[in-house]
């Protein structure tokens, strides 16, 4: 029987314009069986904030580096130009964190992407699991 297996991915959103954060990835090669590729079932997002002043943050779901309303997956927001909009996004009060609780599939068409408002300050830790298509 097939079983998935849990990971846990953590990464600093390092810049203020949008960033590809994780993405499923493909198998390749083998002899006598065709490969399949992987997915992700995403389970808990925590955005922690490391500074003393609150900090905006989203994150899209969809194709590489997608940061359009249309494709909001927690934290709404949107961006002009790779910068997060003035106004837009959820606010990670200082020093604390925003969590997300779910069950969401992720092919390996599918891109996360966050950005932040500040640069070096958002902290993200994915979890959920791994499994072959």
């Amino acid at each position: 029987m097939a079983q998935n297996k849990t990971f846990s991915y953590n990464i600093g959103l390092t810049s203020t314009t949008t960033t590809n954060i994780i993405q499923p990835g493909t198998t390749t090669g083998g002899v006598g069986y065709a490969a399949q590729n992987l997915y992700f079932i995403l389970t808990h997002i925590r955005v922690n904030n490391n500074a003393g002043a609150a900090v905006d943050v989203a994150l899209w779901l969809g194709a590489t580096g997608t940061n359009l309303i249309a494709n909001c997956f927690a934290f709404a927001g949107t961006a002009t130009a790779g910068a997060l909009d003035a106004g837009t996004g959820e606010s990670v009060p200082a020093n604390s964190h925003l969590d997300w609780n779910g069950r969401r599939l992720m092919t390996t068409a599918d891109f996360l992407v966050g950005g932040a408002r500040t640069a070096s300050k958002l902290n993200i830790t994915i979890e959920g699991e791994v499994g072959v298509a």
